[in-house]
This record gives C-alpha cells, sequence and structure tokens, in this order.
C-alpha cells in the first residue's frame, strides 16, 4: 500500500466511531505546528488560504489551489482533506475532470459545496447539484486513490438557513456518493442532531468557528468530525492586525510582550 493509500485507509477509519477534530491550516507552518500539536489530520482552508495569498476568500485559481494541495501532503504525514471549494467549475463534466486533478496531489479527502457565489440563486439548483456530486464521485472512483468524499450544502451560510431543504440536499447527496456530508452554519443542538439523523449511519462534518459549543457536546450529538475553517487563520490574523495597528496608532509595542517567545516557535518545527 502506497503512502497515500494508507493516508486515505486512516481517513476513511476516522469517521467510522467517535469523534475527532480536523482544524484547518493555511500555510506550511501551520500545518507542520498542528502536526506536531497532535492532531490526527489536517483540512485546507479556501479563506485561510486566499488570505495568505493576498486574496479574498475563492480568489485563488484551481492551479494555485492543487499546487497548496500537494505543498501541504508533501510536508506532512496525516491525512489532508482539501477544502474543493464548489469545484471550481459549475458543469459536472468539468468537475470531474478538476476533481480527477485534485486526485493526484496526495490528499486523502475533498470537498464540494453547492453554492454559486450569486446573491440572487446563492446555491446550485437541486438537480444539478447533485449531478456536481456524482461527477465528483465518479472521478474519484476513476482515480482508484480512495479519496473520502464530503458533501456540503452551504444554505446556512449563503442566506438560505432553511433546515429541511439542506436536509433534503445532504440526504441526496449521500446517495449520489459523497461519504461524510456538511451543512457549515448549523449551531443549534437541534439543527445539528436532525442532520446527524438525517444521513445516518454516514458521518457528519460540523463547523465551529466561535465558541457556541464543545468537542465533547458534539460528540454526544452524534457528530464525527469538526473543523474550524479560516478561524484558526483569523485568530492568527487577529493579534497581526492588533499588534501592527498598536505600533501604527499608538506608537508602542506591548502587543510583542504577549507573544509567543521565537524560542517556543522555532521548537514546532524541531531544531536547524
Amino acid at each position: 500500500m502506497s503512502p497515500v493509500e494508507e493516508r486515505c485507509r486512516v481517513f476513511h477509519e476516522l469517521h467510522r466511531a467517535g469523534c475527532f477534530v480536523i482544524p484547518n491550516p493555511w500555510d506550511l507552518g501551520s500545518a507542520r505546528a498542528l502536526a506536531g500539536l497532535g492532531f490526527r489530520a489536517l483540512a485546507t482552508t479556501s479563506s485561510g488560504f486566499a488570505w495568505s495569498q493576498g486574496q479574498p476568500d475563492h480568489g485563488v485559481s484551481l492551479a494555485t489551489a492543487l499546487a497548496h494541495f500537494q505543498a501541504l501532503a508533501e510536508s506532512v504525514e496525516l491525512p489532508i482533506s482539501a477544502d474543493f471549494e464548489g469545484g471550481y467549475a459549475v458543469e459536472p463534466a468539468a468537475i470531474a475532470r478538476n476533481v480527477l486533478a485534485a486526485t493526484a496531489t496526495g490528499i486523502a479527502g475533498l470537498s464540494i459545496e453547492d453554492s454559486t457565489g450569486d446573491s440572487a440563486r446563492p446555491l446550485y439548483d437541486f438537480t444539478l447539484a447533485v449531478e456536481r456530486i456524482q461527477a465528483a464521485r465518479r472521478a474519484i472512483d476513476e482515480s482508484g486513490t480512495g479519496i473520502l468524499l464530503t458533501g456540503r450544502s452551504e444554505g446556512f451560510i449563503a442566506g438560505q438557513p432553511e433546515l429541511q431543504e439542506t436536509i433534503r440536499r445532504l440526504t441526496a447527496y449521500a446517495e449520489a456518493g459523497a461519504d461524510c456530508l456538511f451543512a457549515p452554519g448549523i449551531r443549534t443542538p437541534d439543527e445539528i442532531r436532525a442532520v446527524v439523523s438525517a444521513v445516518a449511519p454516514k458521518p457528519v462534518n460540523v463547523l465551529v468557528a466561535s465558541d457556541f459549543t464543545t468537542v465533547l457536546a458534539l460528540a454526544e450529538l452524534g457528530v464525527r468530525r469538526i473543523s474550524v475553517g479560516g478561524a484558526l487563520a483569523r485568530a492568527a490574523w487577529t493579534g497581526f492586525l492588533a499588534a501592527a495597528r498598536e505600533i501604527q496608532e499608538q506608537g508602542t509595542f506591548a502587543s510583542f510582550g504577549r507573544a509567543t517567545p521565537g524560542l517556543d516557535v522555532n521548537r514546532l518545527f524541531g531544531p536547524r
């Protein structure tokens, strides 16, 4: 079994029972730091990576994203799940081509979302959305990699927070071949419990981008996977911007006194 196949096997196994956190690094340093802290898998963040490139979320090209996936997969030995946004295409045939390209980067998983980026029509039509997941499934099967496919329904963060429609879509994505289901933006126990029940026995990922819950609480609701999206990147940007603004506006450097010492940061990456 190749290293990539082994990572795919491990990633699938993580989803079979229990609950695990899959944090989202945005570059090589953050990926290696999270791996060193003992997390068992990592996921990319489209927003965090885009910001590191001086771009807004969804502002990165397919070629740049693929290179990023490969760089992270080569930098750590953990399974990496790729935030593949909307597959960088609309039509199912193009989705399949792009997913097939992504399977060659060494990742162990990827997600396809159903948001359009158009506020007037925030989600793809139901039939097309399902066909996009089917196309991704076929491409993964063709690759023979065993990559885990996550189907995402974005209504709760795209202006259509309708639980029944979200469940309808996630159930259809599960039937279309998604291995894991994800509705970013669901927060209440009732919402989460309803989604978990609707797609069972397939696992559910919940996004935690604020302090509304705990790992234990989500585990008790039957959640198998917890991601944080761009929240770690936002936390890093918060510290950076606060220190930079203090210098610019006040001419003082008090923020540096609260910063992690350089020696401690160096220890994250081993001796030089």
